[in-house]
C-alpha cells in the first residue's frame, strides 16, 4: 500500500460504481470442505473464529471460472506469511490425480474483506495472475434466517471477490470487486450430497424403513409428553381446564387396545409364534437347498471319479500299465506263459 491513508480506505469497491463481468461456478465439494475445515479447526483449538486458509482448484476459460475443489494451507510461524513450500507441494500432489484442475483462487473465513486479506492476497499472485477470493461468512447465517422455513430459503453465507487495481490520488492500489457465482452440480455430485445429508448412511431399504419409523416413533413420544404435561397442569390448577381436550383424551384412551386383557395377549403370543415359526421354516428351507446342493455336488465328484476308474488300468510314465512286468504282475504272466507251454 502506498500510505497509511490509502490502508484505512475499504478494499471492496462498492458495486453502484464497478460490477464483475465474471462467470463463476461453484461446486458443492468447496462449499463442503471449507464449512468442514472451519468446523474441525473450531474443535481444535476450542474457539469461535480460528484463522482459515486454503487454495481453490478449478478450471478457467476466459471469464468463465469454475471452482471444483479446494485443500488446505499452511502458514509460518509468525502467522503472517504464507508457507510457500507447502502450498507448491500440494499443488502438485493434485496436479497429478487431477491435471485438468488450476490453482484459481484462495478461501478464508470472515466477515469481509480487509487490509490483511490484501497483504494475503499479494502471496498468491506468483501462482496465478489473477486469483479469486472465497469468503465464507458464518455470522450471516442467523442475520438472514429467524425460522427454519426462512432458513430454508436463505443464501449460502459465501462471498466471492476479483482483484482488480484502483487509481486514487495517481496512486494504486490492490482491491475487489464482488463477483456473483452460481451453483453447478453434477449427478455425481448431487448422490455424494444427497448421502452426506442422510449422514452418510447406506442406503438401504431396510435402514431407510427403520430410520422412518425412528422418526414417527419419536415424534409420538413427544406428542405424549406434551399430553401429559398439559394433564399434570390442569391437575395441579396451573393450566386452564379445556372440557373439549379432555374429552378428546378421554375418547383417544378408550379406543386403545388394553395390553392387559387376556384376550389380546393371547392373540399377541399366536401372532409371535407364527413369524418365529416362518423364520424357523425359511432357515429350514435354506438348509436343505444348501444340503441339496452338497449332495449334487458328491454325486458329480463320485461319477467322474468312476467314469476314471473304468477307462482301463493307469500307466506309468514309462509307458508300461501299472501292473506290468515289474513284481507280482510281472510273475503272473510267466507263470500263464509256462502253464500254456505245458498244454502245447
Amino acid at each position: 500500500m502506498a500510505s497509511m491513508d490509502t490502508d484505512e480506505l475499504p478494499v471492496v469497491l462498492p458495486s453502484t460504481t464497478t460490477t464483475s463481468g465474471l462467470s463463476l461456478d461453484l461446486h458443492p465439494l468447496p462449499i463442503l470442505n471449507i464449512s468442514e475445515h472451519l468446523t474441525r479447526l473450531k474443535l481444535q483449538k476450542n474457539t469461535n473464529s480460528p484463522f482459515v486458509i486454503g487454495a481453490l482448484l478449478g478450471t478457467q476459460n476466459g471469464r468463465e471460472v469454475e471452482i471444483v475443489n479446494t485443500f488446505e494451507l499452511a502458514m509460518e510461524e509468525d502467522g503472517q506469511t504464507l508457507d510457500q513450500g507447502f502450498l507448491v507441494a500440494r499443488r502438485e500432489q493434485y496436479k497429478q490425480v487431477f491435471p485438468s484442475l488450476e490453482f484459481i483462487g484462495w478461501y478464508t473465513v470472515a466477515t469481509y474483506p480487509n487490509a490483511q486479506h490484501i497483504a494475503l492476497h499479494e502471496q498468491f499472485t506468483a501462482y496465478s495472475s489473477t486469483p479469486l477470493l472465497l469468503i465464507l461468512q458464518p455470522s450471516t447465517v442467523f442475520a438472514h434466517a429467524t425460522s427454519t422455513s426462512d432458513s430454508l430459503q436463505a443464501p449460502l453465507p459465501f462471498k466471492a471477490f476479483e482483484p482488480t487495481i484502483e487509481i486514487r490520488d495517481r496512486k494504486s492500489r490492490s482491491v475487489f470487486i464482488e463477483a456473483n457465482f452460481k451453483i453447478e452440480t453434477g449427478e455425481a455430485e448431487r448422490i455424494a450430497v444427497d448421502w452426506t445429508a442422510r449422514g452418510g448412511s447406506g442406503g438401504t431399504s431396510l435402514e431407510s424403513h427403520l430410520q422412518t419409523q425412528r422418526a414417527a416413533v419419536k415424534m409420538l413420544h413427544d406428542r405424549i409428553l406434551v399430553l401429559v404435561k398439559y394433564i399434570t397442569e390442569v391437575v395441579a390448577g396451573s393450566a386452564k381446564t379445556d372440557h373439549t381436550t379432555l374429552r378428546a383424551l378421554s375418547a383417544l384412551l378408550a379406543s386403545l387396545p388394553a395390553s392387559e386383557d387376556k384376550n389380546f395377549r393371547e392373540e399377541f403370543d399366536t401372532e409371535y409364534e407364527d413369524v418365529q415359526l416362518t423364520a424357523y421354516l425359511s432357515t429350514l428351507t435354506k438348509s436343505a437347498n444348501i444340503l441339496n446342493d452338497l449332495v449334487d455336488r458328491h454325486v458329480v465328484l463320485t461319477a467322474n471319479r468312476e467314469d476314471r476308474g473304468q477307462s482301463g488300468p493307469r500307466r506309468r510314465p514309462g509307458g508300461r500299465p501299472a501292473g506290468g512286468m515289474g513284481g507280482m504282475g510281472g510273475m503272473g504272466s510267466l507263470g500263464a506263459m509256462v502253464g500254456l507251454g505245458d498244454r502245447w
